[in-house]
């Protein structure tokens, strides 16, 4: 890991995940009680506005480490779509707790909701999870905008197109094996908290897709279904994100477990 400056009084982080992969990162200090490890959804960055306001907002209750995942923004790599970005997210929850934050709690958007769900239960690194607008299931095609997304993932000329218009490279030789979907493993999160955040409005997933994820999970877990809400990073409000940081500072103010 090395640092190389800040942005704005971010520091800018190098972190380098478990299979190699260099990950651009920011991390912004706060209250060494608790941090937020936010991940962002599919074409995004941390660098963006959207995203660095949300990091503005749940830094009102702790320290934030956001990244780009690989194949995203600075970072290397290719996007595998939700597999080894897992590495990605352990490779920040570590920067975050080598700074001394007691406790780290992962907050992810879309296709980062999936891969927070993902890490918590394959790992058990956090200790909260906050999954916004997240798919329950892979392969998903029931709406317009997710059959535009398995067509940049599985087309060439789709991959080729999102990295000209977003920086975003995608691999090309898709899963083998398949990961786990998140409500295959979503029951594995507990006993961390799980939070599940998703708009009566979303264009991309419907509520069936929470509801499975709820129904697959175990206690302590919330679903919040949200009127209104769109998707992900760009239709959080701010009073939404301090909903979901009031919560995450109040699941992580709980004995961990083992705690004495």
């Amino acid at each position: 890991m090395g640092d190389h400056g800040t942005v704005n009084d971010t520091e800018s982080l190098t972190l380098f995940t478990r299979d190699a992969v260099r990950i651009d990162a920011g991390h912004s200090p706060g209250d060494r009680a608790l941090c937020f490890v936010l991940v962002h959804g599919f074409t995004c960055s941390w660098r963006q506005p959207a995203l660095r306001r949300i990091a503005d907002v749940l830094r009102r209750r702790g320290g934030v480490v956001a990244l780009d995942l690989r194949g995203h923004g600075r970072s290397g790599g290719h996007s595998t779509v939700g597999d080894r970005e897992v590495l990605d997210v352990e490779a920040a929850v570590e920067a975050a707790r080598r700074r001394g934050y007691r406790r780290v709690a992962v907050v992810g958007f879309s296709l980062g909701g999936a891969v927070a769900v993902r890490y918590a239960a394959l790992t058990g690194g956090a200790d909260a999870v906050a999954a916004v607008s997240a798919p329950a299931r892979w392969y998903y095609r029931g709406t317009a905008p997710m059959r535009r997304v398995h067509w940049v993932i599985e087309r060439r000329a789709g991959r080729l197109a999102v990295r000209l218009a977003r920086g975003t490279r995608i691999a090309a030789n898709g899963w083998d094996p398949m990961p786990e979907a998140p409500h295959e493993v979503a029951g594995r999160v507990s006993p961390a908290p799980l939070l599940i955040v998703h708009g009566d409005a979303d264009p991309f997933f419907p509520l069936d897709h929470p509801r499975q994820l709820f129904a697959a999970a175990r206690e302590p877990r919330e679903l919040w279904i949200e009127p209104g809400f769109g998707h992900a990073e760009i239709a959080a409000t701010p009073e939404l994100v301090a909903r979901i940081a009031a919560w995450t500072h109040h699941a992580c103010a709980e004995p961990a477990p083992g705690d004495a």
